[in-house]
């Protein structure tokens, strides 16, 4: 395993991160402990998860997804061992009936102590906001609305205040923001340098794939200029980049086979880019899914790639592609690709 470090922090976490989204529905307990097992056993000691797991969100399975990961910790002692990051919802989104009211302090205490009592653990390494509760551009949306109601009140303050404290108090030790824009990011950022005592976000969780590289465009400098460190999520973006959804009959189990919904890397010019990487991969003695997280593996701007499976063979697949170094005829087949078809899928 390779590692990295959470930046401003003395904190050393796996470049791969175990995501864990699945874990509920897709997966049972059992398979949870198996995955997180055999993660450990592999150098992997960064766990990701969220009150709003497993998705596809329903209110049934509301946070099951942290009461694995809490039972697990009490089964095997290993809380020690793992870098723990988890995030809060926001309102609205994909979990509407999580909360109705914005990143107030009542709402994020409430959170965090929930948190905690599911996970089976006195601290968060990394608390995150899932996504912006202003109105933006963020899960899919390419353009922002500038047109679009919007009540928001700007209350990153009184958030970083909350979380100020609630360092303090030793309930997280640092945060982090999800699903963010560029003056999202810059907005917090602000705050924290104009008042001192506020602490300052470390890291920031957003899509990144071979079909969605619109992190490199505003975000990316952010990080290299600010040191924030991107932890990479759907890096084979819903597992279209296996190739698996190429096939004329589909995987029985596949998530996009089940929920059909999650199209968001499923339209045509995403699975014509798709078959051209799957063809690159291929010409080059390459598995297409270790070729796609070898390729985010190795971007400057990232401090770890959260890789998710439903199958332990796949599993053990993403993880070894941090052992797969690409070529320079790789890359150059990958930019190819790229430049003939942007950005299919934000």
């Amino acid at each position: 395993m390779k590692y990295t470090r959470i930046p401003h922090t003395d904190i050393r976490i796996s470049k791969i991160c175990l995501g864990t989204m699945t874990w509920g529905r897709q997966n049972t307990q059992e398979q949870g402990f198996e995955q997180m097992d055999y993660a450990l056993d592999q150098g992997i000691n960064f766990f990701d998860t969220a009150e709003l797991y497993p998705i596809p969100a329903k209110k049934e399975f509301y946070a099951v997804t942290e009461e694995i990961i809490g039972n697990w910790f009490k089964k095997t002692g290993n809380r020690n061992r793992v870098v723990l990051a988890t995030k809060m919802a926001g309102p609205g989104g994909p979990g509407p009936f999580i909360r109705d009211e914005g990143f107030n302090k009542k709402e994020i205490v409430e959170s965090v102590e929930k948190s905690l009592k599911r996970l089976q653990t006195d601290y968060l390494d990394l608390y995150q906001l899932h996504w912006p509760e202003r109105n933006t551009n963020y899960f899919g949306q390419r353009g922002y609305n500038a047109h679009a109601v919007d009540l928001w009140d700007d209350n990153i303050h009184q958030i970083l205040e909350t979380f100020r404290d609630l360092i303090a108090e030793g309930k997280i030790r640092h945060v982090g923001l999800s699903n963010e824009t560029p003056w999202g990011v810059m907005r917090f950022l602000e705050e924290s340098k104009v008042h001192r005592t506020l602490p300052r976000v470390k890291t920031i969780q957003n899509p990144y794939n071979l079909l969605n590289r619109l992190y490199e465009v505003g975000l990316s400098e952010i990080s290299m200029r600010e040191q924030i460190g991107l932890l990479a999520y759907s890096p084979l973006g819903f597992g279209v980049l296996s190739g698996k959804y190429l096939d004329e009959i589909p995987p029985r189990k596949g998530r996009l086979t089940l929920f059909p919904n999650y199209s968001r890397y499923s339209g045509d010019i995403a699975v014509e880019a798709t078959k051209k990487y799957v063809e690159l991969a291929q010409k080059h003695g390459l598995s297409v899914a270790q070729m796609a997280l070898a390729f985010v593996n190795t971007r400057p701007f990232i401090t770890s790639n959260i890789i998710g499976a439903t199958t332990m063979e796949q599993l053990k697949e993403n993880i070894g592609s941090i052992e797969v170094n690409l070529s320079d005829e790789v890359l150059k087949g990958i930019e190819e690709i790229h430049n003939a078809i942007p950005n299919p899928a934000p």
